[in-house]
C-alpha cells in the first residue's frame, strides 16, 4: 500500500472525542497554528442522537465500535459489549449526557502536580459557563421524585447538585442536553472552528498507524476515502482517541510492551511496558427492578434523571464509594427477562471507585482486528464487597415509604435470587467509563508524564481518558473536558488558569 503525497499540520489531534474536540478547538485559536482533526466516524446523522430518551438504541449500531471483552471469570464468565461512539463527538453521541465532576480527592490521590483538583477547578468553570449547556430536570419523573424522598427518608441529606462540594447525598443529575436534544462535545465546541482557516476535519479518516523516525513521532499513516496517505505533523500529534482506540494506536505503531508486541508479530519500535495496562471501569448492575403499581410515564429526558451517590456504611473514605441510579424503565441484563416497558422501574447500583485492573492487547498484528479487552471485573475482594454493599444500599432505598405510591414488588433480586454473590455476577455491566489505559505519572508503567508527553519519545502526547492514574467518582466525561482544556493551554505555552479562572 503506497500512500499518496503527504499533507501536513503544526499538531494533528486524532479523534473526535471529548478531548479531541476540546484541543481542536482551543488550539486553533491560535492562527498561527495549522490543526488537523481525524476522526474515523462521520458527521452525527442518525436521528436517534438527538433525542436524549434514545441513547439505549444507538448502542450496536452503525456509530458504534462495538467492542467487546474477553469472558469475564468475576461476572459468571459473560462477555461484556463495550460501545464506544464512532462518530463525530465519539462517544458524547451515545452517551447517558451525565455531567459530573467528580470527587476533589479524586485527581488529588493521583499526585500528579498541575492535575489536582485545584488546578483543573478553573477550567471545569470554564468549560461550563462557556461552550457547554447543561440543565438539569426542571419536570422529572415522579418515581424519580419519590427516589429522592426515599434517599432522604433513609437518612440521607439532599444537595444541590452533583458538582457541589462533597457530592454525597440525593439529587436531581446535571445534563448536558440543549432545546430538549442532546449536545454532544462537537456540537458544542467545533462552532468555535468555523471560518478558521487554520483549521481541517478529516471525518471518516481511520488511523492506522503512527509513523516514527528514530524516537520522534512525525505524523500518522491514514486511510481516507481517498484512499491512504500519510499526515505529517511539525510539532507534534496529539491522541485523543480514547481509553480504548490511544493504546491500540501506539501497541500497532510498535509503542508497548515489546514482548507483548513480539507475540502478535509487530516489530517493538519503543519498549513502553505500561501501555494498555492499568484498565479499569466502573461497574453498574441492571438488576434490582421492581413492578409498578401503575403505568410508569416516560421520561422528558434520558431515563436516568437522578445519580445518588452515598457513603459505604463505616468507611472512612473522603469521596462516596457507593453510586444508585432511579430508571424509570426495566434495566436487566442478557441473563434475565425485562417486564415491559412502562410496568417497572430500576434502581441501579455500584460502586465508584474499582481497585480490580485489567488490560487491553492487540489480539493479532491486523490494524483492523478487534482488541483483547479484559478489564478484570470483580477480580478484587474489595470491588465484590464494596457491589454487595450497593445492592443492600438500593434494596433499602427501594422499600422506603416514599416509593409506596409506586412499588408493586420487588422483582429482582426477589426472593428466588438467595445467592446474592452470584447474582451481582449475573446482574453486572459497564457504566461506559474505561480509563488508564495510558496511566500519566511517575515510574517504570507510566505512559505520559505529567505535560502528558509520551516516555522516552518527542512530537507524542496523550490526552483522553487512557491517562487517569485512577478513576473519578461517577461519569468521567467532565473530568476529560477540563483535562483537554488545561492540556491546551500547555501546548499553547499559556500561563495555566488561576482558581478565578483568570
Amino acid at each position: 500500500m503506497t500512500p499518496s503525497t503527504a499533507d501536513w499540520f503544526d499538531y494533528l489531534v486524532i479523534g473526535a472525542g471529548t478531548a479531541g474536540a476540546v484541543l481542536a478547538a482551543r488550539l486553533s485559536a491560535d492562527p498561527a497554528l495549522k490543526v488537523g482533526l481525524v476522526e474515523a466516524g462521520g458527521p452525527a446523522r442518525n436521528p436517534l442522537i438527538a433525542a436524549p430518551a434514545k441513547w439505549p438504541l444507538l448502542q450496536g449500531s452503525e456509530i458504534d465500535w462495538a467492542y467487546r471483552t474477553v469472558p469475564q471469570k468475576g461476572t459468571a464468565n459473560r462477555v461484556h459489549d463495550w460501545p464506544r461512539g464512532k462518530v463525530l463527538g465519539g462517544s458524547t453521541a451515545i452517551n447517558a449526557m451525565a455531567h459530573v465532576r467528580g470527587h476533589a480527592s479524586d485527581f488529588d490521590r493521583w499526585n500528579c502536580p498541575g492535575w489536582g483538583h485545584a488546578d483543573l477547578l478553573p477550567y471545569f468553570d470554564l468549560s461550563e459557563r462557556g461552550p457547554l449547556h447543561l440543565i438539569r430536570p426542571l419536570d422529572a419523573s415522579p418515581v424519580t421524585r419519590a427516589y429522592l424522598a426515599a434517599g432522604e427518608e433513609r437518612g440521607f441529606a439532599p444537595i444541590a447538585d452533583h458538582n457541589a462540594s462533597g457530592m454525597a447525598g440525593p439529587t436531581l443529575n446535571t445534563l448536558t442536553i440543549k432545546d430538549g436534544k442532546r449536545q454532544t462535545i462537537t456540537d458544542a465546541y467545533l462552532p468555535l472552528t468555523e471560518g478558521r482557516a487554520n483549521f481541517t476535519l478529516l471525518a471518516n479518516t481511520q488511523i492506522l498507524s503512527l509513523i516514527l523516525v528514530q524516537q520522534r513521532c512525525i505524523g500518522a499513516l491514514v486511510e481516507s476515502p481517498a484512499g491512504p496517505r500519510e499526515i505529517r505533523a511539525e510539532r507534534g500529534v496529539i491522541l485523543a482517541a480514547g481509553a480504548i482506540a490511544s493504546p491500540l494506536l501506539l501497541l500497532r505503531s510498535g509503542i508497548g510492551p515489546a514482548d507483548e508486541l513480539l507475540a502478535v508479530g509487530v516489530p517493538p519500535r519503543h519498549d513502553l511496558p505500561g501501555v494498555g495496562r492499568n484498565l479499569h471501569d466502573h461497574l453498574l448492575s441492571g438488576g434490582n427492578v421492581y413492578a409498578a403499581r401503575r403505568p410508569v410515564p416516560p421520561s422528558h429526558y434520558q431515563n436516568s434523571e437522578a445519580l445518588m451517590y452515598l457513603p459505604r456504611p463505616g468507611s472512612a473514605s473522603p469521596a462516596p464509594e457507593l453510586v444508585l441510579a432511579c430508571v424509570t424503565a426495566p434495566v436487566v441484563t442478557e441473563c434475565f427477562a425485562a417486564p415491559p416497558l412502562g410496568s417497572a422501574y430500576t434502581l441501579m447500583f455500584g460502586f465508584t471507585h474499582p481497585r480490580s485492573r485489567g488490560f487491553i492487547r492487540l489480539a493479532s498484528s491486523d490494524p483492523k482486528a478487534m482488541p483483547l479487552i479484559d478489564p478484570a471485573y470483580l477480580t478484587d475482594p474489595y470491588d465484590r464487597a464494596v457491589y454487595l454493599d450497593a445492592l443492600t444500599m438500593a434494596q433499602e432505598i427501594g422499600s422506603a415509604h416514599a416509593l409506596d405510591e409506586w412499588r408493586d414488588r420487588e422483582i429482582l433480586p426477589g426472593p428466588s435470587h438467595k445467592d446474592r454473590v452470584r447474582f451481582l455476577e449475573q446482574a453486572a455491566f459497564t457504566h461506559h467509563h474505561p480509563a488508564g489505559t495510558c496511566r500519566m505519572g511517575q515510574g517504570a508503567d507510566a505512559v505520559v508524564g505529567l505535560d502528558l508527553k509520551v516516555r522516552g519519545l518527542d512530537g507524542l502526547h496523550v490526552c483522553d481518558a487512557s491517562i487517569l492514574p485512577s478513576i473519578t467518582t461517577g461519569p468521567i466525561n467532565a473530568a476529560i473536558i477540563a483535562i483537554a482544556e488545561r492540556a491546551s493551554d500547555l501546548l499553547l505555552g499559556k500561563a495555566p488558569l488561576g482558581p478565578t479562572g483568570t
